[in-house]
């Protein structure tokens, strides 16, 4: 009878370390299981932050060609003189000479403007002809002052004031 009751020890003693050994492995696998649930969040969060970068840069790449038209519309501080040249030419085109009488800097809020003083003589037609499509050239342009007057014969003298919007330098996009 004592090798059963031995037996019955040994195989409880075996039970018992096999059961300890199993809790703890259990424990060692589940403290594993989290550390690589935490590292799949990690990774999903990095995978969404790279997804949101690589549609940014698309978006920009975009945008891209639309900020160099945007940027068209305004004169640059340094091309002055061209903007100058082309309201002369208009004028000549239209049969009309177009003096630029002065030129001076101000703002618009933050945004910089060119505030220029215009001289144009010609006939009536071509002096509004003129008149129109300077107000029409593509640019962030007004007119803040107009005065028309007749001179001798078939001469008219338009007066006219611009407000431009202006950059401080011509950019390029990448």
């Amino acid at each position: 009878m004592k090798s059963h009751f031995l037996n019955l020890v040994g195989a409880l003693i075996l039970t018992i370390v096999v059961l300890v050994g199993y809790g703890f492995w259990y424990g060692v696998t589940a403290s594993k299981s989290a550390t690589v649930a935490s590292l799949y969040e990690q990774i999903a969060a990095k995978t969404e932050t790279m997804s949101r970068i690589a549609f940014a840069k698309a978006a920009i790449a975009e945008i891209a060609g639309d900020e160099a038209v945007v940027q068209n519309y305004f004169v640059p501080q340094n091309g002055v003189v061209a903007f100058i040249t082309r309201l002369e030419s208009q004028g000549q085109a239209l049969g009309t000479t177009v003096d630029v009488l002065s030129v001076s800097t101000g703002s618009k809020g933050t945004q910089p403007i060119l505030i220029l003083s215009l001289s144009i003589n010609g006939t009536f037609n071509a002096v509004m002809r003129t008149v129109g499509t300077i107000e029409y050239m593509p640019y962030d342009l007004s007119i803040s002052g107009l005065s028309l007057s007749k001179g001798d014969k078939n001469s008219w003298n338009a007066n006219l004031n611009l407000r431009v919007g202006s950059i401080k330098t011509a950019t390029s996009t990448p």
